[in-house]
């Protein structure tokens, strides 16, 4: 089954297509690594599917129906996220906020909900961040609450714009790590929107590489190849294996550290 399809989908801003005519499937269970340069249309896309963005043409479909803003089958950490540290919540203040799709406030919740609160704190491993204050818990910990937000009401399409983001090495391990194993315990539909590519190498299904208005998905060896990728980047690319890792070079410039760099 297809849990996305797009077809011929277009979206411009002031006049430039970040996205033009894009088609493509997604089924059911994958993982999906999703890179590009800034600009290249990453984020829109998320909020496409969403149905906060309307494209100007073509359709999309999400789980066989029409996108729509506030679907409850999707799960969504978005990627701005900087307000979080500085909120005087406890851990499970934070993720109940987002019960029935609401992100701030505190709602009173019956039993059921708290149930699901306590079941999206125990699925990321974070029960033990309940009680503490957000201001108090380091930036993977934060990721955690985060990720345990996306998961109430069991999503079956989780769409996760840079979660890795100002995590250090190991902290971005164990953010994937942790994603890999919910997304096959429970067959979610993962894309994972991200600004380098070997974070993800050994637990991606498919990349999908946005840039120029244009989109490739497929495995990593028919994506991340010189020629697909100079096309995306509207200029020279090498791509360089080295042992178990991929650089994207520009001449001598690795051009996924340099767009993380300038990120905005």
């Amino acid at each position: 089954m297809s849990v996305l399809s797009l077809s011929h989908v277009t979206v411009s801003f002031s006049g430039r297509a970040v996205l033009s005519d894009i088609s493509l499937e997604i089924g059911q269970g994958q993982f999906i690594g999703v890179l590009g340069p800034n600009g290249g249309g990453k984020s829109t896309l998320m909020r496409v599917i969403l149905g906060l963005v309307r494209p100007d043409c073509g359709a999309v479909q999400v789980l066989g129906a029409p996108a729509t803003r506030g679907n409850a089958a999707l799960g969504y950490l978005p990627q701005s996220r900087g307000a979080v540290a500085s909120l005087r919540l406890r851990g499970w203040d934070f993720v109940a906020s987002a019960s029935n799709g609401q992100r701030w406030g505190l709602p009173v919740l019956g039993k059921a909900a708290m149930r699901e609160v306590q079941w999206a704190l125990d699925t990321v491993g974070a029960a033990g961040l309940a009680q503490r204050p957000l201001a108090e818990i380091s930036g993977g910990e934060r990721q955690r609450l985060l990720l345990a937000q996306a998961l109430l009401g069991r999503p079956r399409l989780l769409l996760l714009d840079e979660p890795l983001i100002s995590l250090d090495p190991h902290y971005q391990r164990v953010v994937v790590e942790l994603i890999k194993r919910i997304q096959q315990e429970f067959g979610i539909t993962v894309l994972f929107s991200a600004h380098e590519l070997n974070p993800l190498l050994n637990v991606i299904d498919q990349v999908l590489y946005l840039g120029s208005g244009q989109a490739v998905l497929g495995k990593v060896d028919e994506v991340i190849t010189g020629p697909v990728l100079s096309r995306l980047y509207g200029s020279p690319i090498d791509v360089v294996r080295l042992k178990e890792r991929i650089f994207v070079m520009s001449g001598e410039v690795e051009v996924e550290k340099e767009a993380h760099a300038h990120h905005a």
